[in-house]
């Protein structure tokens, strides 16, 4: 996925080829990755595909005819050759927004809300508190003067 050094992948390789059970055990994750890629996959909106064509169809000359023209569209699993024992599947992240559920959000409001009526709450208490040790102090005074 990226995150070895070449040190370590030469390893890895090395060992692949030694060991039986690490090629296994790689194969074995590769699987498990695709199925958890597949499992968190997001259907595209319907339309997407032909933007993406017409997107295409702007930076490609008109004139331009590809060899073979794109058979099944959404046919993802049947075009997949999952004979091969190299297959990689390459995981590319350059974004740095973090998606939030929906209800998320409002938890997120409404914890903001409520931090703020707290907040004016502390400040109302702390003053009322002040005042009433002033009073206090006042009443004190007064106390040691009444008894002198």
């Amino acid at each position: 996925m990226g995150s070895a050094s070449e040190d370590e992948v030469k390893e890895l390789l090395h060992m692949k080829a030694k060991y039986p059970e690490v090629n296994e055990a790689l194969q074995q994750l590769e699987l498990d990755m695709e199925k958890i890629a597949m499992h968190m996959a997001i259907t595209p909106p319907p339309a997407i595909w032909d933007k993406i064509e017409q997107e295409i169809g702007d930076i490609i000359p008109h004139n331009f005819q590809s060899p073979e023209p794109y058979k099944e569209r959404n046919n993802y699993k049947e075009n997949r050759n999952h004979d091969s024992g190299n297959q990689f599947i390459e995981v590319e992240s350059e974004s740095s927004h973090m998606r939030i559920h929906k209800t998320w959000k409002w938890v997120f409001a409404a914890v903001f809300v409520l931090g703020k009526i707290f907040l004016g709450c502390a400040i109302y208490f702390y003053l009322e508190n002040r005042q009433a040790q002033q009073q206090l102090q006042e009443l004190k005074i007064e106390l040691k003067q009444l008894k002198k």
